[in-house]
């Protein structure tokens, strides 16, 4: 697959170009400064004169930032993975050089161009000067906050020293906090991206913006209406005003609100869009995975397999299965026309920060991973912090991993290979799976795939984690507060179901027998065409006896049951939620009482107000809202940088995988890492590259240029990002080595 020569989009002249050309780069932006500098100097108009400040600042800053990014390039390839990866967080800020001196002569060449026109609009070409000249500006200080790096570094290491002492850590986060971040939200945002992602870009941080107002607002529907209306106008006709706005909320929205936002992909709209314009497949269901006793067995040795229970008590695990083919076994699709059960299974975890996102947002790109490979997917929706922080998403992927282990043969496999792969959290949460695994003696999978994954999870500064202050997906202030919310349990946030006292809460799924299995199996479930979601429950649950009354309670009850499942019931990515039916053989029939029955119903009535009500609020927000967005996101007030940052990460291998000893890592099975030049995470993955490839593990890495964090998301919407999930399915399908597994007769 002739790909990987076509991804390489772009790369920058620093890496491209001798250094004699990229003197002349820098001499072509000073010099057209110079000549737009010279011809405003005696403009003597407000703008004039602002002009003519802006191009002398441009030119002292690249003064400035010449002798920086000389000793950088001096030193910078050794902290690469290897010579054919020449990747890290310096030579990331060596590239957003080259593209700010690009961004610059673009603008001095218009400019240059327009000036003695009459229609030259100089109040427009003043603010985009300014911002040119600010965007180096923020850039030199960044570049000095490199050096500082540099000094609390060890000599090859991208990360700081762990133990700095406490003057150092507080200007050290000083100093990121200063750093004038206006710039990147405002006319220059995106300059250091493909031109593809800008445009998306900027209508993800223009919603952004937008948001804030309805989220924070208060008042009656029209007032929030009439207000909305307002502030979309301003934020789409004054990009500072939403450079403040972006900025403001990065350093003072909480947890919450990031939440909200993200959760925009799982709205309505957006959960039917793959189904319209992403690949199609034959397969794609819910399946509700009750949390019951599991068990492994390896020969005589039989492993207990640890069931979720942290901080929610014990929930079902919910997991997608997607397939672009309909195959043997599948549970629910029948018997008819089915291929041969594949002889891989691909699991996957989808990112989103440990907080936010499922397996429905990100089927944009895993319904095309489904035919590329042709292999079944098993995507984990586990459960988010706040509400669920560690370890409870580990203890229910490595719990999914497990049943999928014991039931490959339901997901259309044989399980002979089994690779797992995931995104960002997701990525972060299937490598701790593997030590996880390699602790318990349990299978290991066949292969890694890990794409721009957070590896360690500390406040330890990177040059590439400095790249937060000016991305517009992953702002500083929403990476702390994700670290925070999956590290540090807050008890106002978490449910408190785990006082059920570790019972199952399967009861609110239908059981089925194993004969009801088998049934499904053989037959579609009569409502399998309108629907996607499936409950796999207990297969050994005893038989309860039917009590006296259940007719009357059943039929007196009829007609608000059918009314409470057609309505009350969460729908999902294609069509409604369909529950596995139950047997209608007498051993199987479920215990009803009056009471329990009456029970039952209140229970579900209740459901049904609660899922009314979320709707309702969904479209209209709190009239009890404390403040208004400006109030609370615009007042003038000390950060709140520091308060965030008064908590202890443990040094858990589980929690930041790049901690496990050597030990441990040496028995990790292949590992491929796709990350981006533009990543915050782009540190950790060349440092935990370098350090599996230190204990002998089969490792790859290859960085991408021009795509943000996240890129995945896109591919819809962006070629290269179209490109870059092709890449990725190659990277898999290497994993699987499906060509080297030995034939089935043999």
């Amino acid at each position: 697959m002739e790909i990987m020569t076509d991804l390489r989009f772009e790369e920058s002249n620093s890496s491209t170009t001798s250094s004699i050309e990229d003197k002349i780069t820098r001499d072509s932006l000073v010099e057209l400064c110079k000549n737009n500098a010279s011809y405003f100097v005696n403009d003597t108009t407000e703008n004039g004169q602002r002009l003519y400040t802006s191009f002398l600042a441009i030119v002292d800053n690249i003064d400035e930032i010449c002798p920086i990014v000389l000793n950088l390039k001096s030193v910078v390839s050794k902290y690469d993975f290897d010579e054919k990866t020449p990747a890290n967080g310096y030579r990331s800020f060596l590239q957003l050089i080259d593209f700010a001196i690009t961004y610059g002569i673009q603008l001095n060449k218009k400019i240059c161009v327009k000036r003695d026109s009459v229609l030259f609009r100089k109040a427009y070409f003043t603010k985009e000067a300014e911002a040119c000249a600010q965007l180096f500006a923020s850039l030199l200080s960044c570049l000095n906050l490199l050096n500082i790096i540099r000094e609390h570094s060890e000599e090859t290491s991208l990360f700081t020293l762990e133990h700095l002492n406490s003057d150092q850590e507080t200007s050290l986060l000083y100093n990121i906090d200063k750093v004038n971040q206006y710039c990147f939200y405002g006319r220059c945002l995106g300059f250091q991206f493909c031109e593809s992602m800008k445009g998306a870009l900027r209508f993800i941080t223009l919603s952004m913006a937008i948001f804030s107002e309805a989220y924070y607002s208060e008042g009656s529907i029209i007032s929030k209406a009439t207000s909305s209306f307002k502030n979309t106008t301003k934020y789409i006709t004054d990009p500072e005003e939403k450079a403040k706005r972006l900025v403001n909320i990065s350093k003072n929205a909480d947890i919450d609100f990031c939440k909200s936002f993200w959760f925009l992909s799982e709205g309505e709209l957006m959960k039917h869009l793959p189904t319209i314009v992403a690949q199609s497949v034959c397969v794609s269901k819910v399946i509700h995975i009750p949390t019951e006793p599991l068990t492994l067995q390896y020969g005589s040795r039989i492993v207990n397999v640890p069931v979720p229970t942290s901080h929610i008590g014990r929930k079902a695990v919910q997991v997608r299965l997607i397939s672009w083919r309909r195959r043997e076994g599948m549970i629910g699709e029948g018997t008819n026309r089915l291929d041969p059960p594949c002889r891989g299974l691909f699991v996957h975890c989808h990112g989103g920060g440990f907080v936010a996102q499922s397996s429905r947002s990100h089927e944009c790109y895993l319904r095309q991973w489904a035919k590329d490979i042709d292999i079944p997917i098993l995507s984990i929706d586990y459960s988010l912090a706040p509400q669920a922080p560690y370890p409870r998403a580990l203890e229910e992927v490595l719990y999914a991993y497990c049943w999928a282990l014991n039931k490959c043969h339901l997901l259309g496999s044989t399980g002979e290979r089994i690779v797992v792969g995931g995104d960002s959290a997701g990525a972060n949460l299937l490598a701790s799976m593997t030590l996880k695994c390699l602790e318990l003696g349990i299978r290991k999978p066949d292969g890694v795939f890990m794409a721009y994954a957070p590896v360690s999870i500390s406040f330890q500064a990177s040059p590439a984690r400095l790249l937060c202050v000016m991305d517009p997906l992953l702002p500083f202030g929403f990476l702390m507060r994700c670290i925070k919310a999956y590290t540090l349990p807050d008890p106002s946030k978490i449910n408190g179901l785990e006082t059920n006292n570790g019972n199952s809460d399967t009861e609110s799924f239908e059981e089925i027998t194993e004969s009801d299995l088998m049934d499904l199996q053989a037959h579609k479930s009569p409502v399998s065409d309108a629907s996607d979601t499936l409950t796999y429950a207990s297969l050994s649950s005893p038989p309860e006896e039917k009590q006296n009354g259940a007719n009357d309670v059943q039929s007196s009850q009829k007609y608000v049951s059918e009314f409470l499942e057609k309505y009350a019931l969460d729908s999902d990515t294609d069509t409604d939620l369909t529950k596995v039916p139950e047997s209608q053989s007498q051993t199987s029939t479920p215990n009803v009482s009056t009471d329990g029955g009456a029970i039952a119903m209140q229970n579900r009535v209740a459901a049904f107000v609660s899922n009314l009500r979320g709707r309702i609020e969904s479209f209209v927000p709190s009239l009890g809202s404390s403040s208004g967005a400006s109030l609370y996101l615009d007042a003038v007030k000390e950060t709140n940088l520091y308060d965030d940052l008064k908590f202890t990460i443990p040094k858990d291998m589980y929690i930041s995988p790049y901690y496990a000893p050597e030990n441990i890592l040496m028995e990790m099975p292949p590992v491929k890492i796709m990350t981006v030049h533009m990543d915050p995470c782009l540190d950790d993955c060349v440092m935990f590259a370098r350090k599996l490839k230190k204990c002998g593990v089969d490792v790859s890495l290859d960085v991408l240029g021009g795509l943000p964090h996240g890129f995945l998301n896109f591919n819809m919407i962006s070629k290269e990002a179209y490109d870059a999930s092709k890449l990725c399915t190659q990277k898999i399908l290497d994993l699987f080595d499906m060509e080297n597994l030995p034939n089935e007769t043999q």
